[in-house]
């Protein structure tokens, strides 16, 4: 029976990715019926806590893409990149990597993939170089974004385990920073120069290489009124959780829990800005943040909830399988969730699905923290939205997707960015938590 409802969970995560963006959680919500009603499983938890950070954190992101806020980072990216036009492939990583871990979304990449593209052309630079760990830069900040639906939902499942919600972004943080260089050091090596990219000399006798140069934007009065309240909101969320935290005990029985603080600091933020700026509130519904923040919810409800019924329903089994397992080989751990994020396309349905699960047949702390980054693997299967984006913005055709699926230039950067991350996650947590 195991194998027939572990076949339906892989069938309609299938079924998910072949539909793909939000259909991953449509069909989790299918099977999550076929297991219940069909098979006669316990239905297991919704994930309501990683869901409503993440409408929360939308809310106050898209507030500020109205109010302007982020094409003035933007904007402040573009004029970072291009007085170092050279080291591009260094710069990109780390304009993706701090917008990610200040938004919690990976998402904000859209904004800074085009303004990537056309500086690395200007160069003569491949732009897939750049590109490509950008993307992937984006994809990884989340597990150590202190607002990021992922590392707040990881964090309260670790509390009990005498780990802190501080100890945990110190480990993250430096960790995944320094491997995102690592992984720009593999990208800035592959394929060949532009200038003797066949399909790029090509594209350029076809006439179709543009040449937009610097784009002049109209920056909003409100732009950073709106980006100084949301900075403010995230630096009122670390400071909060400082204080409630067990391990200095200044609040030791806070009426308000640190998740429950997070969703409010975020909804005060918004109307904060809506306040003081005086944009049309209805007008954020609309923002594409906020668009792909909520489709995010619905694939994080439905891939998670599935997950869940699931592995709740044989935890048992699973511990007895893979206790032993992970007890002598803890970097399977990271393995294992390396290969279901590919398939969940979130890092916070797979933190929720998995980890959980990992930490109660026994897994260390420091195991799982280690593996935390393992969980962004999702540039491995090119369907990823801003893994797309960036090839569509790429008019040279130096970032395409190769006839085996697998080999595209996001790939090498990625892996080598996630084994980074993972060994020195167990370096800095060895050291931190000691």
């Amino acid at each position: 029976m195991v194998i027939i409802e572990l076949i339906v969970v892989l069938l309609f995560i299938y079924i998910g990715a072949r539909i793909g963006g939000i259909g991953i959680g449509f069909a989790g919500g299918a099977g999550v019926l076929v297991l219940t009603l069909g098979l006669g499983m316990k239905v297991g938890q919704i994930p309501v806590d990683v869901i409503l950070i993440i409408m929360s954190v939308i809310t106050v992101i898209g507030a500020m893409q109205v109010a302007g806020g982020l094409d003035w980072l933007v904007d402040l990216a573009e004029k970072f990149l291009r007085k170092n036009p050279k080291r591009i492939t260094f710069y990109a990583p780390i304009v993706t990597y701090v917008m990610t871990v200040l938004a919690g979304t990976g998402y904000t990449a859209f904004s800074t993939l085009p303004v990537i593209a056309e500086v690395a052309k200007e160069q003569g630079l491949r732009p897939s170089r750049p590109l490509s760990i950008a993307v992937v830069a984006s994809q990884v900040a989340i597990t150590a974004s202190p607002i990021s639906a992922a590392l707040v939902f990881f964090s309260g499942i670790l509390a009990p385990k005498g780990v802190g919600y501080l100890d945990l972004l110190a480990i993250c943080i430096p960790s995944t920073f320094i491997a995102c260089m690592a992984g720009a050091v593999v990208a800035n090596f592959i394929g060949c120069d532009l200038k003797d990219d066949p399909v790029y000399q090509e594209r350029l006798a076809k006439g179709l290489i543009s040449n937009k140069g610097t784009t002049q934007r109209v920056i909003l009065p409100s732009a950073k009124k709106a980006t100084y309240i949301f900075l403010i909101s995230i630096l009122a969320v670390v400071v909060y959780a400082t204080l409630i935290s067990p391990s200095l005990g200044l609040i030791p029985h806070p009426t308000l829990p640190r998740n429950d603080a997070i969703i409010v600091f975020m909804l005060t933020a918004a109307a904060a800005i809506v306040t003081i700026t005086k944009i049309d509130a209805s007008q954020i519904s609309s923002a594409s943040t906020f668009k792909a923040g909520m489709s995010a919810c619905i694939c994080v409800l439905g891939v998670a909830w599935l997950g869940d019924t699931f592995v709740a329903g044989h935890i048992n089994e699973i511990k007895a399988l893979s206790g032993h397992i992970l007890q002598q080989d803890p970097w399977m751990l990271a393995i294992t969730l390396f290969f279901a994020s590919m398939l969940l396309y979130s890092q916070g349905a797979t933190t929720a699905a998995l980890m959980p699960a990992a930490l109660a047949i026994g897994v260390a702390p420091l195991t799982a923290i280690a593996s935390f980054s393992a969980v962004s693997a999702l540039f491995v299967l090119p369907t990823y939205p801003t893994l797309l984006a960036a090839v569509e913005m790429d008019d040279t055709g130096s970032t395409r997707i190769g006839k085996w699926v697998f080999n595209h230039p996001f790939f090498l950067p990625g892996l080598t960015t996630v084994v980074v991350s993972v060994i020195l996650g167990f370096v800095f947590g060895g050291l931190i938590l000691h």
